[in-house]
């Protein structure tokens, strides 16, 4: 059976940060793309996707200074941005074991 981790970050679109400008840069060299535009999440989204991580969910949302969510009727601008993904646990092999459940040592391994 397939198992599965995952994932919960906050990601900032702001693209003050430099890394993220230089990426918009080879990206779209003609366009100057507004401070809090999405494709700001672009670079962060690719790192965690080389990394094996599907994203599965994505929303706008205000931030609280704990980590937590506002969550309301108001109408607010927002440029966090909550990011859900999941990849494919690694299962660690398993050693094998004998019959009374003991772990058996391959040849040239001794106890």
């Amino acid at each position: 059976m397939e198992q599965w981790e995952y994932l919960s970050v906050f990601i900032k679109a702001d693209t003050k940060n430099k890394s993220v400008r230089e990426y918009l840069k080879q990206q779209w060299p003609d366009e100057k793309p507004q401070r809090y535009s999405p494709k700001a999440l672009m670079p962060e989204l690719n790192k965690l996707g080389a990394e094996g991580w599907e994203l599965m969910h994505i929303e706008p949302v205000i931030q609280g200074r704990k980590g937590d969510i506002l969550q309301s009727g108001n109408e607010r601008w927002a440029h966090v941005y909550f990011c859900v993904f999941k990849r494919r646990k690694t299962i660690p092999a398993v050693m094998p074991v004998d019959a009374s459940g003991r772990p058996m040592h391959g040849s040239g391994g001794g106890d």
